[in-house]
């Protein structure tokens, strides 16, 4: 049943709580990445917090977000066995994670319109994507490539 804007309304501030916490969390395992080079633990847990942002941004149809998660989560789950995630690595996946807790800020509490083009998330994760030896942008096969929807179209 789609959400209605009341009903989201409603329940967007404990997603941005949510949101935040999991960001957060993602951040403390990139810490630990930083001290511990490749520590499996810690970006199981980073994989873990991506693929719930996701979950959660989507249930909200915060489509930029599930999707920038989604890519993150594929890269990184891609690169854990065959890639060392060295400082310029680990750099470049702190600059994503910037960039969507600037997005988080800027998603309209009324509409969830995200007026931005997708234009730096895209250059953030292909600059990951090089840093972990992916030439190209390998998209999970249910994830479309970057593009933002209004939540009123996500819901037709």
């Amino acid at each position: 049943m789609p959400n209605d804007r009341k009903d989201w309304a409603q329940r967007f501030p404990e997603f941005l709580l949510e949101a935040e916490t999991l960001l957060a969390k993602s951040e403390e395992c990139l810490s630990h990445l930083q001290l511990i080079s490749n520590d499996k633990d810690a970006i199981e847990c980073m994989l873990s917090t991506l693929l719930k942002l996701a979950s959660k941004a989507d249930a909200l149809a915060l489509q930029a977000i599930s999707e920038f998660s989604l890519h993150l989560h594929g890269l990184l789950n891609h690169a854990q066995d065959e890639v060392d995630l060295h400082a310029q690595a680990l750099n470049a996946l702190q600059d994503c994670f910037t960039l969507m807790a600037w997005q988080l800020e800027l998603v309209d509490q009324t509409t969830g319109q995200l007026s931005l083009d997708d234009s730096e998330q895209t250059s953030l994760i292909e600059a990951f994507a090089s840093q972990v030896g992916q030439s190209q942008l390998q998209l999970p096969h249910h994830v479309k490539p970057l593009s933002l929807v209004e939540y009123s179209e996500r819901q037709a």
